[in-house]
């Protein structure tokens, strides 16, 4: 476990402010290798949770008040339990509509004290909203011993953000908060709900993020947007094949048998996520054979499908994934996340990765006029209860 700074900050101010000893858990943020805007359309996805993560400080009030502190945002909130509303400031909602959830699902618990924050950079693509979300969920369920279930965990973070929040996102990011290991990845089967670990323990080799620092402005609209063209893809594919309920369904034969009933746009949207499913199968064969390059091959297919085809790649995002396909000791990359803006997820050889990082540096700023920023991070354990080992490694 890397323990940082910042859980040791959370736990501080709590102690500093409501003086007794909280419960600590950590909610790590994620990447997702391949299976891009496939889990709302019930595919098949392939995250890991990482090191970076949001830690939350909590305990118990007697009353129906919450008190919570985001340590990031410099701020303090204070509701009841049973008077909810939307904060106009934005950051409370992701954890009221955790509130809300439970009380809809029939869970009843006291109010509670709260100090939260991490070092998952937001807007980055790695899903700080989950892990604000989900980890919410996790540390109320063990605070109060509600007896939720983890998957049960998972359905009431993902909708907290599609009922409270108002972003229509699937369950990937909320799941693999949950349920990521160590030296693992998770492949998701977002229409069961099942799930199978897949090894990632390679030596020498490096997951690096390589941040633009644009702004996700169009991230949250266009991401309904395409649902609602994935969606209508559907639509057209049951009137004439009445077994296909989602993209999942289809096939790329009877997708490009509807094109002209679909037009343009949403045979693009359709295209991309069937053979998205197909990448995410294949880069699990391959992943399971030991084999890099062929992965690494699949990322960037994958990028190329989300700039052409899904339309929510950017020029930056583009700039990068062409820099990494030109050195040798990248095994692939590719843009990641909602899109227009955030990270590019780059594999390399653990050994290009501060001249790597120090060539794209300078190019990025020569050409874009602003700096970008790099995380070499690696995969971690899901959200939980931090322990009496884990305390002592600060």
């Amino acid at each position: 476990m890397i323990v940082t700074k910042s859980r040791e900050t959370v736990e501080q101010i709590f102690r500093d402010i409501f003086g007794c000893d909280p419960l600590l858990v950590r909610s790590p943020g994620r990447v997702n290798m391949i299976g891009e805007h496939t889990d709302y359309n019930l595919g098949f996805v392939l995250p890991a949770a990482i090191e970076k993560a949001i830690y939350f400080a909590v305990s118990p009030r007697t009353d129906d008040t919450c008190r919570i502190v985001s340590v990031d945002m410099n701020d303090t909130i204070d509701v009841t339990i049973r008077q909810l509303h939307k904060s106009p400031k934005g950051w409370p909602n992701y954890l009221l509509g955790v509130i809300d959830q439970l009380s809809c699902a029939g869970y009843s618990f006291p109010g509670f004290n709260c100090v939260f924050g991490g070092d998952i950079p937001i807007g980055a693509g790695l899903s700080s909203s989950a892990a604000v979300e989900a980890g919410l969920a996790f540390s109320l369920n063990h605070l109060f011993s509600l007896g939720i279930s983890h998957i049960e965990l998972v359905k009431i973070a993902q909708k907290a953000e599609n009922e409270f929040v108002g972003v229509k996102c699937g369950i990937m990011d909320q799941y693999v908060n949950i349920f990521g290991a160590r030296d693992r990845l998770l492949k998701i089967d977002c229409r069961s709900l099942e799930y199978e670990y897949i090894p990632f323990a390679f030596d020498n080799v490096s997951i690096v993020l390589l941040d633009t620092c644009v702004s996700h402005s169009l991230a949250s609209s266009e991401y309904n947007q395409r649902r609602k063209e994935c969606a209508e893809g559907v639509s057209i594919l049951r009137s004439e094949y009445g077994a296909i309920h989602s993209l999942r369904d289809a096939t790329l034969d009877t997708v490009r048998e509807m094109r002209t009933r679909m037009g343009d746009v949403i045979f693009r949207r359709c295209k991309f996520v069937v053979e998205e499913n197909d990448r995410v199968a294949r880069g699990c064969a391959a992943l399971q054979e030991g084999d890099l390059r062929t992965f690494g091959q699949l990322m960037y297919q994958a990028h190329e499908g989300l700039r052409s085809e899904y339309d929510v790649s950017c020029r930056e995002l583009d700039y990068l994934v062409a820099l990494s396909g030109s050195h040798s000791d990248i095994y692939g990359a590719r843009m990641m996340g909602g899109g227009f803006g955030g990270c590019t997820i780059n594999l390399m050889d653990t050994g290009a990765v501060e001249r790597f990082g120090a060539t794209a540096m300078e190019a990025f700023t020569s050409t874009f006029g602003h700096e970008m920023k790099m995380y070499v991070t690696t995969i971690s354990a899901g959200t939980h209860v931090l322990t009496n080992d884990e305390h002592a490694a600060i």
